[in-house]
């Protein structure tokens, strides 16, 4: 049987994730949106959804806000989602760099067989630790802009080329991640998982080997478990 007739839907994500993943990328959005004008005249069309320069400088410092906002979300409400994905993308194993280096193979159209991976693959941990670069560049940079009067001159003037050395890098990794989650043949399957919190047991087996086999010892040791229950009950019942 073929893999890919593996439909039965697999959980990943909880609905605390997904809110913070849509919550993030929308406030990325509207940041980049309002900061285009602001960063060059050849954008200075889309004040125009803003109501002119100055709504647009407060949009964007709300929205600068509001990006830092899921964090403080996921430790109220899955503080266990929040440290499993912090531990997860800075524990790195061999089988990670694996998965890189076959990764190529199937951005551009092939099916390599990457060794098993866990939870979060190789691929999903580079994203994400580059997003917190991006993010981490971008939120410090801003905030010195923001408030020069309060940093060393110094600091003030590499917060400038910071920025727009964050906002460019932030820009490549997002259109990366986009084309990957809804235009890649073989990933964009992974886009149910932000959005019904399940994929289908094939993505999950052929992304995430090392975690799709332990779902599936759970499942047969609770299987187990309820075999023997049910015959225990069947024997006293005698």
């Amino acid at each position: 049987m073929s893999r890919r007739t593996k439909t039965r839907p697999i959980q990943r994500f909880s609905r605390q994730i997904i809110i913070s993943h849509w919550w993030n990328a929308t406030a990325f959005f509207i940041l980049y949106l309002s900061g285009l004008p602001l960063y060059t005249e050849w954008f200075d069309f889309l004040y125009v959804f803003f109501g002119g320069p100055e709504n647009a400088r407060l949009v964007h410092r709300v929205f600068a806000v509001v990006i830092c906002l899921p964090i403080v979300f996921m430790l109220l409400f899955d503080r266990k989602g929040f440290f499993h994905w912090i531990k997860s993308i800075f524990t790195w194993s061999k089988r990670d760099i694996q998965f890189l280096l076959a990764f190529p193979k199937e951005f551009f159209g092939r099916n390599p067989k990457y060794p098993p991976q866990d939870f979060y693959n190789g691929g999903e941990k580079l994203n994400s630790l580059l997003q917190i670069l991006c993010i981490g560049m971008l939120v410090i940079s801003g905030f010195i802009m923001w408030l020069p009067d309060f940093f060393p001159q110094f600091l003030v003037r590499w917060a400038f080329p910071m920025h727009n050395i964050g906002f460019g890098l932030a820009a490549a990794v997002v259109v990366g991640h986009i084309y990957l989650s809804i235009g890649h043949p073989n990933s964009r399957v992974s886009m149910q998982g932000m959005t019904k919190g399940y994929v289908p047991e094939w993505y999950a087996e052929e992304h995430h080997g090392k975690w799709y086999e332990e779902l599936k010892e759970q499942e047969r040791k609770k299987q187990g478990a309820e075999t023997q229950d049910a015959q225990g009950k069947q024997a006293v019942s005698q």
